[in-house]
């Protein structure tokens, strides 16, 4: 017998009808109190995002008699993109999710989200001047707003103030000194170096492929480019930047600016423990590293290459697609996220820097400390290059990691590197988005 013609599309609905009683059976609708209406909503934050997201949902649930907010966690990565995918393939999605803006191009082919009306949206006090220009400009999808930033949560450098003292490297404000190209940065790291007697900087990578592509790009974006990732076509990358920001990551993972062997939990040892004097990590850490009694301070990763660009990602709202969506749902969607977005101090205090533009212009934001010394990241924020296959949890960020990994340890092969980066990206340029019942092939 011939088996029978399935596009991808077809594939995704078939897992839908058959794993989505199993797969979604702990996410089932729970219904909130009866004199009001209730808002399913999904994200994926755990640790203190999630206590955090906690409190913010009891804050607003407990202001107002019109919605009740109900929270599912979901896991982390793969299962929770899978399931939001299966939900909204299936129109029968939450009324509001969490997702990473960098995963959002890749759900809007397939028709999975439903796009923010901007005069509801206004309505709420919500609109282009509430966020900074990178975060607005990211939410934008083929010209329609298809997710709302709640933060930016970028690649950074803390540094421990007492030890970088030492080394004379703070300026007289108490800061640290911002070379201006990597000559200069090795500079700065050997004279920590001088006051460690080991490491100055803490970078986990081995294994790790996101946290390799996140300085990596950093850099490269720090040279005035961007990468570029068309559909069906090839990928436009500068040789030159590739290289050039390969070989910088190499010299600092040298044994001595930074350690060969560092995973990412042996760089947060590192640095918790005052091992090392800077630590290049996302604003995620920082609770971390304030509860471990640090004498700390953080900022941009300096400019290195002219362009001042620092890697970033945002936990953004989305409405997932809904067949037939409750209209008196939906305004309270709205109102919901407005509500969000103006209570989100308490998620800077986490670390993070929030989307909505009053709180971080407020005087208490400027007294939130040392959140407030990096906050300038919000206006140079670069997110992954836009396509399907790209963001947080894919598995994009694996394969790149294990070609960074491999040069960035030996030393050599950039160039070789290079091609095999830019092959990579090729290769997965010329298939079909799976979610996309238009571009899928047949299988």
């Amino acid at each position: 017998m011939r088996r029978p013609i399935l596009s991808r599309r077809q594939l995704l609905g078939g897992a839908l009808a058959g794993a989505g009683a199993a797969a979604l059976a702990g996410c089932a609708p729970n219904v909130g109190p009866a004199d009001r209406t209730t808002l399913q909503f999904w994200h994926l934050l755990s640790g203190g995002d999630g206590i955090t997201m906690a409190e913010l949902l009891d804050g607003i649930n407990d202001s107002q008699d019109d919605f009740f907010v109900r929270p599912t966690v979901l896991a982390w990565g793969t299962p929770y993109y899978t399931k939001l995918a299966m939900a909204g393939s299936g129109g029968r999605a939450p009324e509001v999710a969490v997702m990473h803006a960098s995963r959002v191009p890749g759900y809007v082919p397939g028709g999975l989200l439903d796009p923010w009306e901007l005069d509801r949206l206004a309505e709420v006090d919500l609109d282009e001047s509430t966020f900074t220009g990178p975060m607005w400009e990211n939410s934008i999808v083929n010209g329609q707003l298809y997710s709302v930033p709640l933060d930016a949560h970028p690649f950074i450098m803390m540094y421990n103030t007492d030890i970088c003292e030492q080394a004379g490297v703070l300026e007289s404000d108490g800061t640290i000194t911002r070379p201006d190209s990597p000559d200069r940065f090795v500079e700065l790291c050997e004279s920590i170096v001088d006051v460690t007697g080991g490491n100055a900087l803490s970078f986990g990578f081995l294994g790790d492929g996101a946290q390799l592509w996140r300085l990596f790009y950093t850099l490269y974006a720090q040279h005035g480019h961007l990468m570029e990732f068309p559909d069906g076509g090839e990928a436009v990358i500068d040789d030159d930047a590739f290289v050039n920001s390969l070989e910088l990551m190499s010299r600092l993972v040298d044994g001595t600016i930074a350690s060969t062997r560092a995973d990412y939990d042996s760089a947060v040892a590192g640095f918790s423990t005052g091992q090392t004097g800077l630590f290049f990590t996302g604003v995620w850490e920082l609770p971390t590293m304030v509860g471990a009694g640090l004498p700390l301070d953080a900022t941009t990763i300096p400019t290195l290459y002219g362009t001042p660009a620092t890697y970033a990602d945002s936990h953004s709202l989305v409405l997932p697609h809904q067949l037939d969506p409750d209209p008196e749902a939906r305004e309270h969607t709205y109102e919901f996220v407005s509500e969000l977005l103006k209570s989100s101090f308490s998620w800077a205090e986490a670390g993070h820097i929030p989307a909505y533009l009053p709180i971080v212009d407020s005087p208490e934001y400027d007294e939130l400390l040392p959140q407030a010394n990096y906050a300038d990241a919000a206006d140079q924020l670069v997110y992954d290059p836009a396509a399907w296959f790209t963001g947080s949890g894919a598995n994009f960020t694996n394969d790149v990691g294990q070609i960074l990994q491999s040069t960035v340890t030996a030393g050599d092969g950039f160039e070789g590197a290079l091609e095999d980066f830019r092959s990579l990206v090729n290769s997965i340029l010329a298939s079909p988005n799976p979610v996309d019942p238009e571009g899928a092939e047949q299988v």
